[in-house]
């Protein structure tokens, strides 16, 4: 298992209550809670605060991977250090040794999911024990003393020429819970840097900081997430994703699938909210002609076997003249891949197999087919204002 791992106290000198204060319309701690929820290797958050108020705005996103615990008061002062909250809360879980650990730093807002993601890819790559985030300066250091750290005055480089150093940017590091209880250390053994972009070596700590920071949210995320390719259609399979994969049968040997009321409720919203929706599966029954007239879906496809899902999806969209990226689809199986990797936005339940399951950029969701997959994938298509 993958923990991460938020401390956050009561008290903060410079800025009060910083880490709920308002940052670009949400509470500081929502951005990297955020985050991390969208991770595909991130299993588990636990946000670590010794604060009332904290623990109420954080409940109140309804995150599902994230947890509150409550940190002891000796190490919520100002002079504990991280390690020794860290070393609390392992002591007080049973945790596997081999589980990764990820210290997440709140003043750190500008971290992206896809920076924990190609983080924990590049530890695995580079063999390491743990890992840091750096930035990489070209400036040029002195020592107190008057002589250069890192260059030769007297044949000053090109800053394009200047190869620089790897600067701590503090937004989060990983290491194996093994490793910490051992060296009581957030980094150990060989260590791996992940370079994030320049824009991230800001960290709030100061009331310049927020303004600085703020600034830098809206110019290199927030645009882009304003600007992101809004969903026109919605397709779903059926067997194992609307329904829960089971082979029903009554006593006259009659065919009999179980589906969710929670998923219909998802395709009312979706069509409220003028999205397209089909259903394509490679089983031709009535039942599912009858849920599908039900849900009030645009297109049916059943008996899906001469040609690949990925065909139909291309004829619909063809139809309503419009591009695979602007698709949303949600699939188990095999006969799913190739449509999964195709479209703009894709998951699959939580009782898909392995080989969906490690698709790149897909949703892994936390609900099984049948069970309310569906209406969870519609919900963070919405919260996260794709549709």
């Amino acid at each position: 298992m993958n923990i991460a791992f938020i401390p956050l106290r009561c008290g903060s000198k410079s800025i009060p209550f910083k880490n709920i204060k308002d940052f670009c319309g949400k509470p500081l701690i929502y951005w990297n809670l955020k985050a991390i929820e969208e991770s595909k290797y991130i299993d588990k958050v636990y946000v670590a605060t010794d604060c009332i108020e904290i623990k109420s705005v954080v409940d109140s996103f309804g995150f599902q991977k994230t947890e509150v615990y409550d940190r002891e008061a000796q190490n919520a002062n100002d002079k504990a250090s991280t390690e020794s909250v860290m070393l609390e809360f392992i002591n007080k879980n049973s945790f596997n040794e081999a589980d990764f650990f990820f210290l997440v730093q709140a003043t750190s807002p500008l971290t992206q999911t896809k920076d924990f993601d190609k983080a924990f890819e590049k530890l695995k790559e580079d063999k390491a024990d743990s890992l840091l985030t750096c930035v990489k300066t070209k400036r040029f250091y002195w020592n107190e003393n008057g002589t250069p750290f890192n260059y030769d005055y007297k044949n000053r480089p090109r800053r394009q020429d200047f190869e620089g150093l790897y600067l701590e940017n503090g937004a989060f590091y990983i290491n194996t819970i093994k490793n910490i209880l051992k060296n009581k250390n957030r980094l150990s053994g060989k260590i791996s840097i992940y370079e994030m972009p320049k824009f991230t070596s800001i960290e709030i700590d100061e009331e310049d900081d927020w303004i600085i920071a703020e600034k830098l949210m809206h110019k290199y995320i927030l645009s882009k997430e304003e600007n992101k390719t809004k969903i026109k259609l919605f397709l779903s399979d059926v067997d194992g994703t609307l329904t829960d994969a089971g082979m029903y049968y009554d006593m006259n040997g009659n065919e009999l699938k179980k589906f969710n009321t929670h998923d219909g409720k998802g395709f009312e919203l979706l069509r409220k909210a003028g999205i397209k929706t089909g259903l394509i599966t490679s089983e031709n029954t009535k039942i599912v002609e009858n849920r599908a007239q039900k849900l009030k879906v645009d297109y049916l496809f059943q008996g899906v076997e001469h040609m690949s899902k990925l065909e139909v999806a291309k004829q619909i969209c063809k139809k309503e003249n419009i591009a695979l990226d602007e698709v949303a689809y949600i699939g188990d199986d095999i006969n799913c891949k190739e449509l999964l990797e195709n479209v703009g936005i894709s998951a699959c339940p939580a009782n898909a197999i392995s080989e969906i399951k490690e698709l790149k950029s897909i949703i892994k969701l936390s609900k099984y087919g049948g069970n309310g997959a569906v209406r969870e994938f519609i919900s963070i298509l919405i919260k996260k204002s794709y549709i």
